[in-house]
């Protein structure tokens, strides 16, 4: 009885989405701790880019507060020359690529000043009041509108000079175009900008991103009017900034932020997350591989102990099902083994009656020839028996004798042919023994030439003509060259107009061999030919076995069947190799 076999589908759908959701997993923490390291290192970006910003303001601002109790501005209140004055901010704004350089009254009012940039509403200005103060004032002047054109973001520093009696009698104000400032590293580091207290971007190393708006309700609006609007997701504790700005901006970014209140900007970098992502990816695949493996050797385990148990179960019922059948088995066997060695003995006799029947088949296809062989020397029998009673009847006994002494010849002819047929068509048992290889091809010439002739084919004997003694049996090798050459009698049939010639040569020597060739078509499958039952003749016109008993009784001679296409034109060669015979060998 054969069992259900529940599917497997579920388990592997169940493992799959166990597998998916691990996989899930791994990659949200590992992106979530490559954000640690992420953010580490960007802060280190920030605060470097804002370290250079500010820095860079700081010696504008020290060089605002060293040159405002210059000596030259100093004369400048006790009517002294303005020139020296002009010379030396000149000087100075060229030496730290100042914009613009004035040194005022508390009132405004310009006393000497160096540059093209110059702003005229300072008096009422909250950092120039501080300055007249006393203290050190600040502005940053922008115009989005114009936050790519130089000149728009103007940084001024406002510097005191005191009196003899400690009151402010003038201030020096020191303007740097940002955009200066920017030429120096813009490009570098992640996308880094400034933004302002009304947040507009007032510097960055992202030019296509200056005079952008960032507004309250999270909107982002450009110089050109466009509104942008972005989102802020927090990942790990990080917020995670997408927006869709430049293609020179990362679309989802860690945005980090620092406040510099010395120059009253507060610094934005964006750290793209593509690093964190490829990091979580690669270490999700590794996962996933693992668990993909383990589970791969846990299912085909699993699959192996279900198949052990299905094939247990089915063995035990099988061997439960023929213990029962064991006696009876056992009898069918014994009657078996008899009836199988009797079809043994009966597979014995049949081939060997197939080897005789093959045998049969060639002398019926010679029969035609052969009956004309005989014909022949009967016809002239009777003719010479009859004129040699005439010739006696008139007392001429030399006549006579003459045509006695043809029909004598006559019968020793007919009794050689009727002995080769004998020979032939007899099974031959003795063992192999001392041949004479030359008597065999005469002798298999004589059984076929008679066909040849009656099918204009030329047969013709070529090599040594002399005995060519082998190791073998007469009959057995009769019967090989016998069956070599019906072969080619038969591949005759096909030849057309080419000339149609069956040479036997026989050669001696240490290798003693007989060659049938013929003008026939060749050979199809040469791998083939010696396979039983295999033929290439019409059906009925034989039983595909006489090469293959020809090689068999070749090989139990101790020599070799050799069947190839001519190299020299159309038909084949066959060629039989045997053992020379040996004196060593007769006196064994």
């Amino acid at each position: 009885m054969q069992r259900s076999v529940p599917s497997r589908a579920p388990l592997v759908a169940l493992f799959l989405a166990v597998a998916a959701a691990v996989t899930a997993a791994a990659w949200l923490y590992a992106y979530h701790q490559a954000l640690g390291p992420l953010a580490a290192r960007g802060r280190s970006d920030l605060l470097l880019a804002a370290d250079r910003l500010v820095t860079q303001l700081q010696r504008y601002r020290e060089f605002a507060v060293l040159t405002a109790d210059h000596p030259a501005l100093a004369a400048l209140h006790e009517g002294g020359d303005p020139e020296p004055a002009r010379a030396m901010l000149r000087e100075g704004a060229d030496k730290t690529g100042t914009s613009a350089i004035a040194y005022r009254t508390p009132n405004g009012r310009i006393l000497a000043a160096a540059g093209d940039r110059m702003a005229n509403d300072v008096a009422d200005a909250p950092f120039f009041r501080r300055a007249v103060g006393g203290a050190l004032g600040a502005r940053l002047v922008t115009d989005p509108a114009r936050a790519r054109e130089p000149g728009s973001r103007l940084f001024t520093y406002a510097a005191p000079q005191f009196g003899p009696d400690g009151r402010v009698r003038g201030v020096l104000t020191v303007s740097v175009d940002l955009a200066r400032l920017e030429q120096e590293w813009r490009g570098t580091l992640p996308t880094v900008y400034f933004l302002d207290a009304s947040g507009v971007v007032v510097a960055t190393n992202r030019s296509e991103i200056l005079g952008w708006e960032r507004h309250d309700d999270g909107r982002v609006t450009s110089p050109g009017g466009r509104t942008y609007r972005v989102e802020t997701v927090t990942r790990a504790g990080y917020p995670i900034r997408l927006q869709d700005w430049s293609p020179y901006v990362p679309r989802a970014a860690l945005l980090l932020r620092e406040p510099l209140p010395v120059i009253g900007l507060d610094a934005f970098a964006l750290i793209d997350v593509r690093p964190a992502r490829r990091i979580a990816t690669l270490q999700a695949s590794a996962v996933l591989a693992v668990v993909l493996f383990f589970g791969a050797i846990l299912f085909l385990v699993s699959e192996r102990r279900r198949a052990l148990t299905l094939a247990n179960a089915e063995l035990e019922t099988r061997v439960a099902s023929r213990t029962r059948d064991l006696v009876d088995a056992n009898v069918q066997l014994t009657r078996e083994v008899a009836e199988r060695q009797e079809a043994e003995a009966a597979l014995k006799r049949a081939q060997a009656e197939l080897v005789q029947a093959e045998k049969l088949s060639a002398l019926g296809r010679m029969s035609a020839g052969i009956s004309h062989e005989l014909n022949q020397p009967l016809m002239a029998i009777r003719s010479f028996a009859e004129n040699g009673a005439a010739f006696l009847e008139r007392d001429r006994a030399d006549r006579a004798a003459d045509n006695f002494g043809r029909i004598s010849e006559m019968t020793r002819r007919m009794g050689r042919i009727i002995r080769n047929l004998r020979l032939f068509a007899r099974q031959e048992s003795a063992p192999a023994g001392r041949v004479d290889l030359a008597q065999v091809v005469a002798s298999a010439i004589e059984l076929t030439e008679a066909r040849a002739r009656a099918e204009g084919v030329a047969l013709v004997r070529a090599g040594e003509a002399g005995p060519v003694w082998v190791r073998g049996g007469e009959v057995r090798l009769g019967q090989v060259v016998v069956n070599l050459v019906t072969n080619a009698l038969d591949a005759m049939a096909d030849a057309g107009g080419t000339a149609r010639e069956v040479t036997v040569t026989l050669t001696g020597g240490a290798a003693p061999a007989i060659a049938v060739a013929d003008t026939g078509p060749g050979i199809e499958a040469p791998e083939r030919l010696f396979d039983p039952f295999y033929s290439t003749k019409a059906v009925g016109a034989g039983m595909g076995l006489g090469l293959s008993i020809s090689y068999g009784l070749v090989q139990s001679f101790g020599g070799d069947v050799r069947g190839e296409n001519r190299a020299d034109g159309p038909g084949a060669v066959f060629t039989v190799t045997l053992e020379p015979w040996r004196d060593a060998e007769e006196a064994a």
